[in-house]
């Protein structure tokens, strides 16, 4: 039966998942590194704005991503006379939707690594004489690795299960824009049972998987963290 499986909609579900958490990462460091340390009044508003993807309904997002990125909107005209055309629809479309979705799930535990790390080892790295760059390169983000893996993961396994941003935003197009969530729409909307159980099914294992090897990760990582009961 995995045979006769479209598997195209899982390879470009987890292209986009690896394209999403690796953009996600380089944005989101520097960003939870400085909700981390700044004390600018801004500072809640920014957590706010990030954390926003959390309550807010997935279609919400998607619709004003709609008019933002659309023709009338300022990023799509800024696209368009860039010669770039229209992201809405498309799979570059796609990523910066993911992108904007699973911001959360990325800055929050890179920004509670960095917090719980706390000033003393980048005092001490600039007593030593340590460029502020080099002594985030070579203390800080070496303590806050149990963070950057979580973050990651949870980047990455957020991204294999989005629906309804994607779906307001790619549309269901083969071979662009049909990730593994629409497919599945698909399936039971044809009632095709046994081919949407299959592709659920491969997920959910391989969210079970992905998750299960996080926290085997963290406990290593961790193992002062362990507590057992008495």
């Amino acid at each position: 039966m995995l045979a006769s499986l479209n598997w195209q909609p899982i390879w470009l579900t987890l292209e986009l998942a690896a394209l999403t958490t690796l953009l996600l990462l380089l944005i989101g460091t520097p960003l939870a590194w400085w909700l981390s340390r700044t004390r600018w009044r801004i500072k809640p508003v920014i957590e706010a704005l990030v954390a926003l993807p959390l309550v807010l309904p997935p279609t919400v997002l998607g619709f004003y991503l709609l008019l933002l990125l659309g023709p009338h909107g300022p990023v799509g005209q800024l696209t368009q006379a860039l010669g770039l055309g229209l992201l809405p629809f498309s799979f570059a479309g796609l990523v910066v939707a993911s992108t904007l979705y699973s911001m959360p799930f990325v800055v929050q535990p890179i920004q509670n690594a960095f917090t719980a790390m706390g000033p003393r080892p980048m005092e001490v790295a600039y007593s030593l004489r340590a460029s502020p760059l080099d002594a985030f390169f070579t203390v800080a983000l070496p303590l806050a690795r149990p963070g950057l893996i979580t973050a990651a993961v949870l980047g990455f396994a957020h991204t294999l299960g989005e629906f309804g941003v994607v779906l307001m935003i790619g549309g269901n197009i083969p071979g662009q824009t049909k990730v593994v969530s629409v497919a599945i729409y698909d399936y039971v909307e044809s009632l095709d049972y046994a081919s949407a159980h299959l592709i659920s099914a491969l997920m959910l294992l391989f969210s079970f998987v992905v998750l299960w090897l996080l926290y085997r990760l963290n406990r290593q990582l961790n193992p002062g963290n362990e507590r057992y009961p008495s």
